[in-house]
């Protein structure tokens, strides 16, 4: 149903959609509201039975709230933690509330992010699956945007849109906001910490004042609480307490390792542990392909989940981890919103999250419905820093675990060759195979020690000489008894020790006012190219007079390379180029994300410098020009005399020669005057005389074939 032909990359929360009795994504105790079914609610037989062959039952907490609300027209605050079902709990009601039999736009829906919007597109289509007359159309930056301009032109009952590129709709005149019945901000708090208030308040003015308001926020900073005072009016509020930051039912563990060495010592890790369903996070979706691709080659047996997969492919795939018939799943935190799998037992955080809420997210995945869980966070050298601030955000220490010995992952394939072998032979129908193990005893072997007995005589093998034989030829490339190279352990960066110099203590003690105390903290946080440390400096190839703003940065880099803009550091805009500042740990998957990235359609050219370029030239030189100024500048200029004054050259003042070494004018001697004697002697005056230029002609010297004059 959905118009836009685009290529779905709808995150994984959607897939909670066809794989849970309820629509709740959280174990929670939700009291009496468990007891209220989604018929009890008022939705449209059309909804209602959308819902029905999804296979749901019960609301969630956030949806048995917000459901009545909004059904009887109220404008509604919603704040609920991510993955507790908020699409559901307003489109259903919105679904069953408004009339789509016009062509016009009825109800728009505003994502912080791309992926999220294909996300919560899939899942209104599916919930309006019985209602022929509503479209739905994602709008996103990143699409081709012909193909939404001819799913808008067609028609759009619901548009479910990024703010950036909705309003470069509305500035083509491509989509009419003006007969929208409903509005839904999802996920407010992550929009406008993204840059988004502009664009926000801009789309909100283009809404009729009678239209039906909703906002879902996780949060509320100030800048939620200001979209709120000015836009939402009267409302009701259904807020649902967010889980507790700790996890004192999951054990959580980090390993220091180098870079270089994450896959060898991921794959110790998964022989080493003993897990039920694994699910391991890293940063980019190209991450979750490579990852998989390494382990599987290991022999585990492994999928990647990221957003370049078709819906169909993703719901066999959390379906297959659900079912035991997958083990493991390489995720990005997008992908792996929504997946509610019991068996995840362990939780691999092969990429250090960029903030402690995505960490918390992450780990959440294991040690549910009363379970216990495991947490492994690999951590290099340089991002061992993020670890305190970890442990405050769980109220749990992280313990240092060690990497597994070889003797412990022979241990592990051992007892799972064993394994195998027992159900082999539980099974039977093993007759045949114990008459080639006869057959093999009684012939013996003519060899010992792998050199053939040269009496012709026959070695006795018995029934444990076979089964050893076959074992060692089951082994191949993953031995039983494995010697593993020990990995190189990183070189642990040492704490800068503060002295007197550099430490700020009370300024009573160092005799500091509050002002001194100030510039003092400032040069300590900030190096001598004024970058603030722990940060680097990119370049960005935009600029102002590609109308791009910080808020378009921020939304490139956020959506692009995951990265929450409170890591994103300052940025500074020029005519021609940008400056934004980052984190000097991002890693070189990320780098080479970001040097592709595209701002305003413009490719941004994004890469690391040194030294920050100037806004224009530097005192006292001149600018240089491009080669197309510089020929633009000839063809325009015109010589000659002008009001009987001799103009020309870079002197101020021709009679006066206020230029270095200038001779005044009436001083100077036409070139046709000056001899050759008149020059000073020097190093040429030893040299044969030679014609002055005027004196000479073609007879002088022979005229040189050219290709242009051929043979004279």
């Amino acid at each position: 149903m959905t118009e836009a032909g685009h290529d779905t990359t709808a995150d994984e929360a959607t897939v909670a959609a066809t794989s849970s009795a309820t629509l709740n994504e959280d174990e929670e105790d939700v009291g009496d509201e468990s007891l209220v079914t989604f018929d009890d609610l008022g939705l449209s037989p059309e909804v209602l039975e959308a819902v029905k062959l999804a296979g749901y039952e019960t609301p969630s907490p956030i949806q048995a709230k917000a459901i009545p609300a909004l059904l009887q027209g109220a404008n509604l605050l919603g704040t609920a933690q991510t993955g507790t079902g908020k699409t559901a709990a307003f489109s259903l009601p919105l679904l069953s509330r408004i009339n789509f039999n016009g062509r016009e736009t009825s109800m728009l829906v505003l994502t912080p992010t791309r992926e999220l919007a294909i996300q919560v597109s899939d899942a209104i289509q599916q919930y309006a699956v019985k209602m022929p007359n509503v479209t739905v159309v994602p709008v996103y930056g990143g699409q081709d945007i012909a193909i939404q301009l001819r799913a808008l032109k067609r028609k759009a009952s619901i548009v479910v849109a990024t703010p950036g590129r909705l309003i470069d709709h509305i500035k083509r005149g491509s989509i009419s906001l003006g007969a929208v019945k409903a509005i839904v901000l999802d996920e407010a708090d992550e929009m406008l910490d993204m840059g988004f208030m502009e664009d926000v308040e801009t789309i909100l003015k283009e809404i009729p004042a009678d239209a039906q308001r909703a906002l879902f926020s996780a949060t509320m900073p100030d800048s939620v609480k200001k979209i709120i005072d000015q836009h939402l009016g009267e409302y009701e509020e259904a807020r649902i307490e967010g889980k507790t930051t700790t996890v004192e039912n999951i054990c959580q563990r980090y390993l220091l390792v180098k870079n270089e060495h994450k896959i060898e010592a991921l794959a110790r890790v998964l022989e080493g542990e003993e897990f039920d369903g694994v699910l391991i996070f890293v940063r980019t979706k190209q991450n979750t392909t490579e990852v998989a691709e390494k382990l599987e080659s290991r022999g585990f047996n492994v999928a990647p989940l990221n957003g370049d997969l078709a819906q169909s492919m993703r719901e066999r795939t959390i379906n297959r981890l659900k079912m035991g018939k997958l083990d493991i799943v390489v995720a990005t935190d997008v992908a792996a919103r929504g997946i509610d799998v019991d068996r995840i037992s362990l939780v691999v955080n092969y990429d250090i999250p960029y903030d402690t809420e995505s960490y918390v997210h992450r780990i959440g995945r294991t040690g549910r419905a009363g379970r216990s869980g495991n947490a492994i966070l690999f951590i290099t050298p340089r991002e061992k820093r993020m670890l305190k601030t970890i442990e405050k955000a769980t109220r749990q220490p992280i313990d240092v675990m060690e990497m597994p010995t070889s003797e412990q992952i022979s241990k592990k394939r051992v007892e799972a060759f064993k394994a195998k072998v027992k159900s082999v032979v539980s099974y039977g129908e093993l007759d045949q195979f114990k008459e080639l193990v006869r057959a093999l005893a009684a012939e013996g072997c003519n060899m010992k020690d792998g050199v053939a007995l040269e009496d012709g005589s026959v070695n006795e093998m018995t029934a444990e000489d076979i089964a050893a034989a076959v074992i060692k030829m089951y082994q191949k490339k993953q031995p039983l008894f494995p010697n593993l190279p020990p990995l190189e352990a990183p070189k642990e960066r040492r704490e800068k020790v503060r002295t007197g110099r550099d430490f700020l203590g009370n300024s009573e003690d160092f005799g500091l006012n509050s002002e001194e105390q100030k510039r003092m903290r400032k040069e300590r946080k900030e190096g001598l190219n004024g970058v603030e440390e722990g940060f680097l400096r990119y370049y960005l190839g935009v600029g102002r007079i590609d109308h791009v703003t910080p808020r378009d940065i921020v939304g490139a880099i956020a959506g692009e390379a995951n990265i929450n803009s409170s890591n994103i550091g300052r940025i500074k805009l020029f005519d021609k180029f940008s400056t934004v500042e980052l984190p000097n740990t991002l890693p070189q998957d990320v780098l080479d994300i970001l040097s592709e990235m595209t701002i305003r359609g413009n490719d941004a050219r994004f890469r690391v410098m040194t030294d920050e370029p100037p806004e224009g030239p530097a005192p006292g030189t001149r600018p240089h020009a491009s080669r197309e100024e510089r020929r633009s500048f000839h063809r325009d200029r015109k010589g000659g005399f002008r009001d009987d004054e001799r103009r020309g050259g870079f002197r101020k003042n021709r009679e006066g020669g206020d230029r270095f070494g200038d001779k005044p004018f009436e001083n100077r001697k036409a070139r046709r005057e000056r001899q050759f004697a008149d020059r000073k002697p020097g190093k040429f005056e030893d040299k044969p005389f030679r014609k002055d230029r005027d004196e000479r002609s073609f007879g002088d010297k022979p005229f040189r074939k050219t290709r242009r004059f051929g043979r004279v």
